[in-house]
C-alpha cells in the first residue's frame, strides 16, 4: 500500500471485533470485507463460500463490487485456477488479473477496474469453506505482511461462520429438547 502506513495490529483488532459483536453470518462477513478492503486500500474484497457439493463458490459478502459484477456469473471451482489454487493451499495473488488464465473473469474484471488480486483459502480445522479474495484497481505486489494480515482476516472469517454454525445447532437442540420436555409434561 502506497502513501500512509498501515497498522495491521490495529486493522486485526477491528476484524476481530467485528466476529465477536454477533452471530449473524452476513453481518459479520459483510463487515469483515469492508474493514479488510479499508485496512489494505484496496478498491474491493469479497468473501466466497463452498456449496455442499463443493464445486462453486457462492458470494457471502462484497464491498466495492458493482452489482454488475457480483452478477457476473457462477464461480465453478474447476474453472478458477486461482480459487482452485488457494482452496488446496494459501495465498494466490494475480499482478494482472485482467489477463492470467488462471482467473475465470478476466474480461468483466477489466471492465470492472480490477488489475490484481489476492485470494486466500477460509479454513476451519484443515476443511477449507471458502475463500478471501482482495482486489486492487492498480497492479499489484502483495506484500507479505499484507497476506500475513488476510490470513488472520481469513482465520477470523472462518471462526465467525463456524461460530454461528454451532449456535443455529445448539439453538436447535435446545428447541428440540424444551418440545420434548413439553410433551413430556402434557402426559
Amino acid at each position: 500500500m502506497a502513501g500512509k502506513k498501515t497498522d495491521y495490529f490495529e486493522a486485526l483488532y477491528q476484524v476481530a471485533k467485528v466476529v465477536n459483536s454477533s452471530l449473524d453470518p452476513k453481518k459479520v462477513l459483510g463487515q469483515i470485507v469492508t474493514s479488510v478492503s479499508q485496512a489494505l486500500g484496496a478498491k474491493a474484497c469479497a468473501i466466497r463460500l463452498l456449496d455442499p457439493r463443493r464445486k462453486e463458490l457462492i458470494m457471502g459478502a462484497a464491498h466495492g463490487l458493482s452489482q454488475g459484477y457480483l452478477r457476473k456469473g457462477k464461480v465453478l471451482v474447476e474453472k478458477s485456477g486461482l480459487d482452485k489454487d488457494a482452496l488446496h493451499g494459501g495465498a494466490v495473488c494475480l499482478m494482472d488479473a485482467q489477463n492470467d488464465p488462471a482467473f475465470q473473469y478476466g474480461a468483466r474484471a477489466k471492465s470492472e477496474g480490477i488489475r490484481s488480486i489476492c485470494v486466500l483459502p477460509l479454513k476451519a480445522g484443515r476443511k477449507a469453506i471458502g475463500v478471501i479474495r482482495v482486489y486492487s484497481d492498480k497492479k499489484r505486489e502483495w506484500t507479505d505482511q499484507e497476506v500475513r494480515f488476510l490470513e488472520a482476516a481469513a482465520n477470523l472469517s472462518a471462526i465467525a461462520l463456524d461460530n454461528a454454525r454451532l449456535h443455529r445447532a445448539l439453538k436447535t437442540d435446545y428447541n428440540l429438547l424444551v418440545a420434548h420436555e413439553y410433551r413430556l409434561d402434557d402426559n
